[in-house]
Protein backbone atom coordinates (compact mmCIF):
# COMPACT_ATOMS: atom_id res chain seq x y z
CA UNK A 1 0.00 0.00 0.00
CA UNK A 2 1.14 3.75 -0.75
CA UNK A 3 1.62 5.98 1.63
CA UNK A 4 -0.10 9.05 1.32
CA UNK A 5 2.01 12.20 0.25
CA UNK A 6 3.79 14.16 2.72
CA UNK A 7 3.40 17.17 0.72
CA UNK A 8 0.84 17.37 -2.57
CA UNK A 9 1.03 20.04 -4.68
CA UNK A 10 -1.34 21.06 -7.45
CA UNK A 11 -1.40 24.02 -9.70
CA UNK A 12 1.12 26.33 -7.66
CA UNK A 13 1.47 29.96 -9.38
CA UNK A 14 3.93 32.36 -8.36
CA UNK A 15 3.97 36.08 -9.84
CA UNK A 16 6.40 38.73 -9.84
CA UNK A 17 4.14 41.31 -11.11
CA UNK A 18 3.49 40.58 -14.75
CA UNK A 19 6.17 37.36 -14.42
CA UNK A 20 5.26 34.16 -14.17
CA UNK A 21 8.09 32.38 -11.83
CA UNK A 22 6.16 29.65 -11.40
CA UNK A 23 3.06 28.31 -14.27
CA UNK A 24 0.43 25.81 -12.35
CA UNK A 25 2.98 22.88 -11.21
CA UNK A 26 1.64 19.90 -9.51
CA UNK A 27 3.83 17.01 -7.81
CA UNK A 28 3.75 15.54 -4.39
CA UNK A 29 6.66 14.42 -1.96
CA UNK A 30 6.21 10.78 -0.44
CA UNK A 31 7.38 10.53 3.20
CA UNK A 32 11.14 9.81 3.33
CA UNK A 33 12.11 10.65 0.20
CA UNK A 34 14.37 12.87 -1.48
CA UNK A 35 12.78 14.93 -4.18
CA UNK A 36 15.19 17.18 -6.84
CA UNK A 37 14.03 19.93 -8.72
CA UNK A 38 16.47 20.63 -11.20
CA UNK A 39 16.50 23.02 -14.05
CA UNK A 40 18.13 26.09 -15.50
CA UNK A 41 18.67 29.69 -13.60
CA UNK A 42 15.26 31.16 -13.98
CA UNK A 43 13.11 27.79 -13.63
CA UNK A 44 11.08 28.63 -11.00
CA UNK A 45 12.83 26.29 -8.51
CA UNK A 46 13.72 28.86 -6.15
CA UNK A 47 10.23 30.13 -6.47
CA UNK A 48 8.93 27.13 -5.54
CA UNK A 49 10.72 26.57 -2.36
CA UNK A 50 9.97 30.11 -1.44
CA UNK A 51 5.93 29.85 -1.67
CA UNK A 52 6.09 26.20 -0.10
CA UNK A 53 7.70 27.83 2.65
CA UNK A 54 5.30 30.63 2.77
CA UNK A 55 7.60 33.53 2.18
CA UNK A 56 6.23 34.44 -1.20
CA UNK A 57 2.44 34.64 -1.99
CA UNK A 58 1.17 32.13 -4.13
CA UNK A 59 -1.93 30.71 -6.18
CA UNK A 60 -2.61 26.90 -5.84
CA UNK A 61 -2.91 24.36 -3.44
CA UNK A 62 -0.28 23.02 -1.09
CA UNK A 63 -1.87 20.03 1.36
CA UNK A 64 0.88 19.34 4.11
CA UNK A 65 -0.30 15.40 5.87
CA UNK A 66 -3.31 15.85 4.18
CA UNK A 67 -4.48 19.16 5.21
CA UNK A 68 -4.47 22.21 3.03
CA UNK A 69 -2.25 24.69 4.47
CA UNK A 70 -2.32 27.34 1.14
CA UNK A 71 -3.84 30.02 3.62
CA UNK A 72 -0.84 29.87 6.75
CA UNK A 73 2.03 32.06 6.82
CA UNK A 74 5.80 31.38 7.13
CA UNK A 75 5.30 30.92 11.17
CA UNK A 76 2.81 28.96 11.13
CA UNK A 77 4.27 26.33 8.09
CA UNK A 78 7.49 26.05 10.26
CA UNK A 79 5.25 24.94 13.13
CA UNK A 80 4.05 22.48 11.47
CA UNK A 81 7.59 20.85 10.43
CA UNK A 82 8.40 22.79 6.97
CA UNK A 83 12.35 23.79 7.23
CA UNK A 84 13.70 26.20 4.40
CA UNK A 85 17.77 26.21 4.31
CA UNK A 86 17.88 29.37 1.88
CA UNK A 87 19.79 29.82 -1.02
CA UNK A 88 23.09 31.79 -0.20
CA UNK A 89 22.71 30.47 3.66
CA UNK A 90 21.77 33.51 5.05
CA UNK A 91 23.84 33.04 8.26
CA UNK A 92 23.61 35.86 10.86
CA UNK A 93 27.42 37.32 10.32
CA UNK A 94 27.87 39.12 14.01
CA UNK A 95 26.55 36.74 15.49
CA UNK A 96 28.01 33.09 17.21
CA UNK A 97 27.20 29.44 15.90
CA UNK A 98 25.80 29.15 19.22
CA UNK A 99 23.46 32.03 18.80
CA UNK A 100 22.57 31.49 15.27
CA UNK A 101 21.14 27.72 16.57
CA UNK A 102 19.60 29.23 19.62
CA UNK A 103 17.27 31.65 16.97
CA UNK A 104 17.00 28.50 14.47
CA UNK A 105 14.99 26.65 17.96
CA UNK A 106 13.80 29.67 19.25
CA UNK A 107 10.10 29.54 17.88
CA UNK A 108 9.90 25.56 18.65
CA UNK A 109 11.16 25.27 22.18
CA UNK A 110 7.12 23.40 22.85
CA UNK A 111 8.21 20.70 20.30
CA UNK A 112 11.32 19.62 21.96
CA UNK A 113 13.87 20.27 24.40
CA UNK A 114 16.57 23.02 22.44
CA UNK A 115 19.81 22.09 24.36
CA UNK A 116 19.33 18.69 23.32
CA UNK A 117 18.26 19.89 19.76
CA UNK A 118 21.68 21.54 19.88
CA UNK A 119 23.59 19.11 21.19
CA UNK A 120 22.25 16.37 18.60
CA UNK A 121 22.84 19.41 15.95
CA UNK A 122 26.84 19.62 17.54
CA UNK A 123 26.83 16.08 17.03
CA UNK A 124 25.92 16.12 13.59
CA UNK A 125 28.41 18.93 12.69
CA UNK A 126 32.17 18.25 15.01
CA UNK A 127 33.21 21.51 12.61
CA UNK A 128 30.49 23.82 14.54
CA UNK A 129 31.29 22.19 17.79
CA UNK A 130 34.48 23.43 17.53
CA UNK A 131 33.49 26.83 15.94
CA UNK A 132 30.74 27.02 18.52
CA UNK A 133 32.10 30.58 20.36
CA UNK A 134 33.04 32.50 16.96
CA UNK A 135 30.94 34.90 14.59
CA UNK A 136 29.62 33.11 11.77
CA UNK A 137 30.91 35.76 9.44
CA UNK A 138 33.97 34.70 10.13
CA UNK A 139 33.49 30.61 8.85
CA UNK A 140 34.51 29.56 5.56
CA UNK A 141 31.72 29.06 2.92
CA UNK A 142 31.14 25.43 3.85
CA UNK A 143 31.21 26.12 7.54
CA UNK A 144 28.36 28.24 6.89
CA UNK A 145 26.56 26.18 4.79
CA UNK A 146 26.51 23.21 7.42
CA UNK A 147 24.94 26.13 9.63
CA UNK A 148 22.39 27.20 7.75
CA UNK A 149 21.13 23.46 7.77
CA UNK A 150 21.98 23.11 11.35
CA UNK A 151 19.93 26.22 12.46
CA UNK A 152 17.27 24.63 10.05
CA UNK A 153 17.06 21.30 11.80
CA UNK A 154 16.57 23.45 14.96
CA UNK A 155 13.26 23.19 14.70
CA UNK A 156 13.25 19.60 14.03
CA UNK A 157 11.53 19.61 10.94
CA UNK A 158 9.71 16.61 9.08
CA UNK A 159 10.56 18.49 5.62
CA UNK A 160 13.29 19.84 4.82
CA UNK A 161 13.48 22.44 1.62
CA UNK A 162 16.82 22.82 0.63
CA UNK A 163 17.92 25.11 -1.97
CA UNK A 164 21.21 25.22 -3.72
CA UNK A 165 23.49 23.56 -0.71
CA UNK A 166 26.49 23.43 -3.33
CA UNK A 167 26.75 26.53 -4.58
CA UNK A 168 29.71 28.34 -4.68
CA UNK A 169 31.35 25.21 -2.62
CA UNK A 170 34.60 23.75 -2.85
CA UNK A 171 34.27 20.26 -4.80
CA UNK A 172 35.82 18.64 -1.23
CA UNK A 173 32.56 20.27 0.51
CA UNK A 174 30.36 19.57 -2.06
CA UNK A 175 31.32 16.04 -1.68
CA UNK A 176 30.55 16.34 2.09
CA UNK A 177 27.20 18.64 1.71
CA UNK A 178 25.87 15.16 -0.55
CA UNK A 179 26.68 13.07 2.04
CA UNK A 180 25.31 14.78 5.21
CA UNK A 181 21.97 15.28 2.64
CA UNK A 182 21.98 11.16 2.46
CA UNK A 183 23.08 10.87 6.53
CA UNK A 184 19.85 13.17 7.01
CA UNK A 185 17.69 11.15 4.63
CA UNK A 186 18.55 7.94 5.87
CA UNK A 187 16.81 9.31 9.60
CA UNK A 188 13.63 9.36 7.59
CA UNK A 189 13.73 13.23 7.16
CA UNK A 190 12.23 14.00 4.14
CA UNK A 191 14.14 16.24 1.70
CA UNK A 192 12.79 18.79 -1.21
CA UNK A 193 16.19 19.68 -2.62
CA UNK A 194 16.77 22.72 -5.33
CA UNK A 195 20.55 22.34 -6.89
CA UNK A 196 22.12 23.20 -9.90
CA UNK A 197 24.36 20.13 -9.83
CA UNK A 198 21.89 18.18 -11.48
CA UNK A 199 23.98 15.47 -11.41
CA UNK A 200 24.65 15.03 -7.94
CA UNK A 201 21.04 16.14 -7.11
CA UNK A 202 19.99 12.86 -9.52
CA UNK A 203 22.45 10.78 -7.54
CA UNK A 204 21.45 10.76 -4.26
CA UNK A 205 17.07 11.68 -5.08
CA UNK A 206 14.42 9.21 -5.65
CA UNK A 207 12.55 10.95 -7.68
CA UNK A 208 12.99 14.36 -9.80
CA UNK A 209 11.36 17.19 -11.45
CA UNK A 210 12.89 19.37 -14.27
CA UNK A 211 11.47 22.63 -14.29
CA UNK A 212 11.67 24.49 -17.62
CA UNK A 213 10.60 28.45 -17.94
CA UNK A 214 8.53 28.16 -14.63
CA UNK A 215 6.67 24.79 -15.64
CA UNK A 216 7.28 20.63 -15.44
CA UNK A 217 9.08 19.94 -18.22
CA UNK A 218 9.89 16.45 -16.68
CA UNK A 219 9.07 14.30 -14.09
CA UNK A 220 10.15 10.43 -12.68
CA UNK A 221 12.39 8.20 -11.16
CA UNK A 222 15.92 10.52 -10.53
CA UNK A 223 17.63 7.30 -12.02
CA UNK A 224 15.59 6.89 -14.77
CA UNK A 225 16.09 10.91 -15.18
CA UNK A 226 19.72 10.61 -14.83
CA UNK A 227 20.16 7.68 -17.41
CA UNK A 228 18.28 9.97 -20.15
CA UNK A 229 20.79 11.46 -22.90
CA UNK A 230 18.25 14.55 -23.16
CA UNK A 231 18.46 15.80 -19.73
CA UNK A 232 22.36 14.54 -19.85
CA UNK A 233 22.82 16.98 -23.18
CA UNK A 234 20.75 19.60 -21.72
CA UNK A 235 21.96 19.41 -18.09
CA UNK A 236 24.52 17.37 -17.33
CA UNK A 237 27.31 17.92 -19.88
CA UNK A 238 28.89 20.74 -18.21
Amino acid sequence: MTASPLLDVAGLNVRYGYVEAVRGISFSVAPGEILALIGANGAGKTSTLSALSGLTPATGRIAYRGTDISGLGAEKRSGLGIALTPEGRRVFPSLTVAENLLLGGAAHKGKHDPAAKREEMLSLFPILKERYHQRAGLLSGGEQQMLAIARSLMSAPDLLLLDEPSLGLAPQIVDQVFELIVKLNGTGLTILLVEQNASRALEIAHHALVLANGAVALSGKASDLLASPDIRAAYLSA
